[in-house]
């Protein structure tokens, strides 16, 4: 068990990390900003790699989110749900210090910027209200946990998971950076948040319940729709 959870630790870490990073120091660099495309591709090959490097130890869900769907869909032991999240929400904090340590070593930097935390209505990028956050985010961590769930399953041909939803992650965050800067994990909203604090743990709630109940509908809906009696 401590080394699954080390490997989701260290799994979220890279997510954060990597996609955190990449909208906090390259996506609006002068004259070589990558944008969102580039902040997608950076979530999507973060969960990519990882899936390969220790997928197999723990089953490489590095969101509390999928942790939850694969519980109710009856991939994971009820008993592992909480280390599972406790270790993914450490990994994330970690990564959120070790890219605010980086990141504040610049003259100009400041936390107003929003450090890649995740809001709604004022703090969204393109000013959504809090309706279609909530909607966005329970859509389409509901469609992210079906695709895990399908892309894992045993009658698909082993080794190409990684792939499918490291895709999926991609272009999840390619649709709803624009509304709420893209969380479906909690997780990945925490850490920036914890450093942010003011707005940023005031919103924080809806990126907990918000894809939790988009997991939790997935997770009855694959075992329900497509799993044998």
């Amino acid at each position: 068990m401590s080394k699954r959870l080390l490997a989701e630790l260290l799994g979220t870490f890279w997510l954060v990390f990597g996609g955190c990073g990449s909208a906090v120091l390259a996506a609006a660099y002068p004259g070589l900003g990558i944008g969102f495309a580039g902040v997608a591709l950076a979530f999507g090959l973060t969960v990519l790699t990882m899936v390969y490097a220790v997928g197999g130890i723990s089953g490489g869900h590095f969101n509390p989110a999928v942790s939850v769907g694969l519980t109710v869909a009856g991939r994971l032991p009820a008993r592992d749900l909480v280390p599972y999240i406790i270790a993914q929400v450490v990994g994330a904090i970690i990564a959120s210090t070790v890219l605010y340590v980086i990141a504040s070593g610049k003259a100009d930097f400041t936390l107003a910027n929003g450090f890649a935390a995740n809001g709604y209505g004022e703090h969204s990028p393109g000013g959504y209200p809090l309706s279609s956050a909530l909607l966005m985010e329970v859509v389409l961590t509901f469609l992210f946990v079906m695709i895990i769930l399908g892309a894992t399953h045993g009658r698909v041909p082993a080794g190409f998971a990684g792939i499918a939803i490291g895709l999926a992650l991609t272009l999840i965050h390619l649709i709803s950076i624009p509304v709420t800067n893209t969380s479906v994990n909690p997780a990945r909203s925490t850490g920036p948040a914890l450093f942010v604090g003011g707005w940023a743990l005031q919103q924080l709630w809806l990126f907990w319940v918000a894809p939790m109940v988009g997991a939790l509908l997935a997770g009855i809906a694959h075992k329900t729709l497509f799993e044998k009696d």
